[in-house]
This record gives structure tokens, sequence and C-alpha cells, in this order.
């Protein structure tokens, strides 16, 4: 016993010498000791011996695989035993905190004024459309009506002939105005007559001299056809009809103040001229050569312009052609007026236009709302052509008038039979 006891005390000595975490085995009595097992592989090797490690000593608690972890501890030792390998696996990182939740893009006080912009702004369109629209419908509603029905022709095809008049009454402007006062002339005479023809094919433009010398149709007399306006506008359209024997579908008249309102309306119309002009009778004075936008005041006294005198080369010329080149400038002002007009696709201005137009225009009855829109959409960005009538001078009782040039006026006359 005592040498047991010996042995007994030497194998703890050891043990104590060994230190911590050091792993020792004791053999067997009688036997030899089994050499250490290889630290890193104690774990993985089975004992070779009947010694066993003590658990006090190990350095501490191994770490588990991912697989050890979900399988059972009993079924994972015997796998590890059988296999003769349980790889060291490190532990599995904590999963990440999940991300604080983020605040909303925009407070409450913005989505507010945004859903309060969206509302509002159709509502403002609404709004500013039904003001537009009420404003053309007023202006509409007051423009005069006259009954032609006896003596205008129904339409037939696509093609339409229209009476433009533009009248010379003074009524509603300014007796300062130099195209004439109101005491200068009384009553109304029918100082522009235009004959208009639009169908698929374009449109054209005659002007009829004023000092035409017809058979007015009320009296079956001779005289100026810009008399026969004095009967009212049923009897200038027949004397019209019997004297070019054309037909005329519709009438539209307009007044000096209107004509000037429709130009501010659409903001004016430029002109070009060739050289620096002017007309002490009719007011008109421009003293630059090109392109000139003209305001309604400048733009009626160069429409009215009897005395056309222009300044060229430091020499004052008045136009010789009178009444025709008179024509023919009326013709270059409707053409600009009429293409700007029926191309505008700004309602206001349209609205304005039409503002202007109501307070001095008279249309037959039968011209409705739908034949003027399709009237503005035939001149849309287009200018009519224009035509001259062709006339010569003539003396009827000791006054100078215009009588037909056949059989020349009969071949212009055509295009708008």
């Amino acid at each position: 016993m005592a040498g047991s006891d010996e042995e007994e005390s030497g194998r703890t000595d050891r043990r104590r010498a060994a230190g911590p975490g050091r792993q020792y085995f004791v053999p067997a009595p009688g036997g030899t000791p089994d050499p250490p097992p290889n630290p890193t592989r104690s774990a993985s090797r089975p004992p070779t011996s009947d010694w066993k490690p003590r658990v006090e000593d190990a350095p501490g608690p191994m770490p588990r695989s991912r697989s050890a972890r979900s399988a059972p501890p009993a079924a994972s030792s015997d796998r590890a035993r059988r296999d003769g390998s349980a790889a060291r696996t490190p532990a599995p990182e904590p999963p990440a905190p999940a991300a604080p939740r983020r605040a909303p893009a925009a407070p409450r006080r913005r989505r507010r004024w945004v859903r309060w912009v969206a509302i509002g702004i159709p509502v403002l369109l609404l709004v500013g459309l039904a003001t537009v629209t009420f404003r053309a419908f007023r202006a509409y509603s007051g423009i005069e009506r006259v009954d032609l029905s006896a003596v205008l022709d129904p339409v037939s095809g696509d093609t339409v002939n229209y009476l433009l008049v533009g009248s010379d009454s003074r009524e509603g402007l300014d007796p300062d105005v130099p195209v004439g006062g109101r005491s200068t002339v009384t009553g109304k005479r029918s100082d522009t007559i235009i004959l208009l023809r639009v169908g698929p094919a374009g449109s054209q433009m005659m002007s009829i001299p004023r000092d035409l010398w017809v058979t007015v149709a009320s009296t079956g007399r001779k005289g100026r056809i810009n008399g026969a306006y004095n009967a009212g506008p049923a009897n200038l359209v027949q004397t019209v009809k019997d004297n070019l024997k054309v037909p005329v579908n519709h009438y539209m008249e307009v007044g000096f103040e209107s004509f000037a309102g429709v130009v501010d309306a659409l903001g004016g119309i430029t002109i070009d001229f060739p050289h620096p002009a002017f007309d002490t009778h009719s007011g008109l004075y421009v003293d630059q050569s090109g392109p000139v936008t003209l305001d309604g005041r400048q733009a009626l006294a160069y429409a009215r312009s009897r005395y056309y005198t222009e300044r060229i080369d430091g020499r004052e010329v008045t136009d010789p052609t009178a009444d025709l080149g008179r024509q023919q400038r009326q013709q270059q002002f409707l053409r600009t007026a009429l293409g700007e007009a029926g191309g505008s696709r700004n309602p206001v201005e349209v609205v304005a236009v039409t503002e202007a137009l109501s307070s001095g225009l008279v249309l037959d009855d039968s011209l409705g709302l739908l034949d003027l829109i399709g009237l503005a959409r035939s001149l849309s960005g287009t200018e009519p052509t224009t035509v001259v009538l062709p006339t010569e001078g003539a003396r009827k009782g000791g006054a100078a008038v215009l009588v037909l040039d056949q059989p020349e006026a009969d071949e212009v006359l055509a295009g708008f039979r």
C-alpha cells in the first residue's frame, strides 16, 4: 500500500506542475502511459486508453458548429466519434439589430399643401374657362342682327361668299380722331365693300370700288355703289348681286370703332412700308420704312387713306392711283388682320377680339356661331389672295366715277360665281 500511495502522490505532483488548462493522463496500474494527445485533435480523436480528460482542467467550453447546434447533443457526439472529425467552427454572429424606422418623407403640413395645389389648379382652370366662355357668349349675344333672308342666296356646297362692309359711321368715335369727327359726316355710308370667297381650294377677296357706277336696286337709277347702303343692307346686297352677277350668302358689317378695337385686341398688326408715308386727311404718319406695327388708330388711318403720300429720296410723292391704291391698302390690311385673328389660339385674345367686334358688328341672322368658327378656321394662319376688279375712269353728270372694264371684269367675277 505504501507503494501505491507514493505513486498516487507522484501523479498529483505531476498534475499540479502541469498547471491549469493542461490535460494529463493517468496510466493504468502496471501499464505504460500513452503519450498525451495532440491538443488540437483532442476534441475529435477518441481516447486510445482507459484514461479520460478531467472536465475541470479543460481550457473552456468548446464552440459548437451550426450542425451541432441544430442536432441533438448525443447524436452529434456519436457522429463526431464515428466520423473521427468534428471541425471547429466559429460561433455564429448575433443577428444585426433591425434598422430604425425612417421618418415620413414630408411633414403632414406639406402633404396638405400638395393636396390643395392638386385640387386648386383644376378648379382655377375651370373657373378661367367658364369666365372666358361667359365673356365670349355675352359678346356674341350682343352682336346686332339683321334679317336679309329675302335677298341672301342659300349656301350650296362648300364654297361661301361673304359681303364685307366697312361702315364710315363715326358713332362712338372721339371727335378729335383725324379720320373725321362726328360733326364732319352724318349718317352711314359703306366706305369699304369687299367680296370674300371661302372654299376648300382656299380664300380670295375682291374690293368693290366705292365710286363704281351701278344701277341702284331700290330706285332703278344710276349712282355710286356706296350710296346704295343709304337704303339699308338689303338694298346694298341686292345692288351687288344685280350689277356683278355674283351670289351673296352672308353679310358682315363692321364700324370704325370696332375696326380699331380689333387691331388693338390683336396687339396691333404689322404692315411693310416700302417708304415712310403720311396722309394729313386720315391722320396716317409713319416715319420709317420696313415692317411697322400699327395700333388701331393708325391702322384705321392707313386703311382709309385717300391721299397716301410717300417720302422717296427726299421728295413727297402722292399715290397717283387714288381709289385703286386705297383698295390695295385695304386688302393688304384685311389680309393681315383676318390671318392673325383666324390663327389666334389664345382664348383671352379671341374673347377680346369678339368683344371689340360686338360693339359695331352687324351680321345677317342666318350666320350662326358655327359658321363664324368655320370662317375663322378657314382663315387660320393664311392670308386670302387678292384680286382687282378691272375698272376704268369715266365722267357721269360732271362727277368722276368708275365703270366696269369689260370683258376683263367678267373674267375676274367668274371666280366668285
